[in-house]
């Protein structure tokens, strides 16, 4: 599988986990999302984000338990649960949020 992107082919597994995720750019995540069939909304990005980030540190995808954990440790209750997560996400947010932010597969996630 690849993304079209910019006149170019961007390699990606058989389920669009990007093969390289130097090459993510937010341009690249709304392709990805549409995709997917998600509009984003800056409620998107910013868990997006924010696994960006998370992966940054811990060199690692979260799996979905430990993404709700850590989302209402850094943004709140309010945003730090399964309810608002699977909104934004409903196909799994770690999973789902994890292939727009262009990060891998979370470990755990089948």
């Amino acid at each position: 599988m690849a993304y079209e992107y910019n006149g170019t082919s961007v390699g990606a597994d058989e389920e669009g986990y990007l093969s390289d995720i130097t090459v993510w750019n937010p341009e690249l995540a709304a392709l990805i999302a549409q995709d997917e069939d998600i509009e984003m909304t800056s409620d998107h990005w910013e868990v997006v984000n924010f696994l960006r980030e998370y992966y940054e540190e811990y060199q690692i995808a979260p799996a979905i338990r430990v993404l709700t954990k850590a989302v209402k440790k850094t943004l709140g209750p309010d945003k730090g649960n399964s309810k608002y997560l699977y909104e934004l996400f409903p196909y799994g947010p770690a999973k789902q949020a994890c292939k727009i932010a262009g990060l891998p597969k979370p470990t755990g996630c089948v």
